[in-house]
């Protein structure tokens, strides 16, 4: 009996080793240039969003694992010469949602390139979620021609392993 046990054990564990938290998978924006490396199924949405003078449709992509959340976002514009302006709009309604502690460009800053991508604005802040938990945030708003994206990471904890592979995952058709 004790044998069995065992056996079932080594079976359950052997499982629980073959389901890995974050299962990177490759996946494209639907009808725009990015590509993203996701740990999860994302679920899709779209809203307008007055991020230019006229409201655009925001794409939206997100899925949960090992208690982050992984959000992609995407707009066409128009006019390329629209896009720093709404990637300004959409870094700091992003970081009031968040209800971050500071929303000055200088203090978010975060480094960070995207190839192929001009303008990229990293941001890095702290706030608090839906529930009013502390939150940590990584979000990469970047543009290239008339199309505006964003890539964020939200979690109690952001480790290196988790964020770096979405991050360096990012790319666009072209590059």
């Amino acid at each position: 009996m004790l044998r069995y046990r065992w056996l079932a054990a080594v079976a359950v564990l052997s499982m629980a080793a073959c389901s890995p938290t974050h299962n990177w998978r490759e996946w494209r924006a639907d009808g725009a240039p990015l590509w993203a490396l996701l740990p999860c199924k994302p679920d899709l949405a779209e809203r307008p969003v007055p991020l230019t003078a006229s409201p655009v449709v925001l794409h939206l992509a997100s899925c949960e694992a090992g208690g982050q959340t992984f959000a992609l976002g995407w707009a066409r514009l128009g006019d390329p010469g629209l896009a720093p302006q709404a990637l300004q709009r959409w870094r700091l309604a992003g970081l009031k949602s968040l209800r971050a502690e500071s929303v000055d460009e200088a203090a978010t800053r975060w480094e960070v390139a995207v190839a192929g991508a001009a303008p990229v604005l990293g941001v890095r802040a702290e706030g608090r979620d839906h529930r009013n938990q502390p939150v940590l945030n990584q979000t990469v708003y970047f543009a290239q021609g008339d199309w505006i994206f964003q890539a964020a990471v939200y979690g109690a904890q952001l480790p290196d392993a988790v964020t770096e592979p979405f991050f360096t995952g990012l790319r666009l058709s072209g590059s």
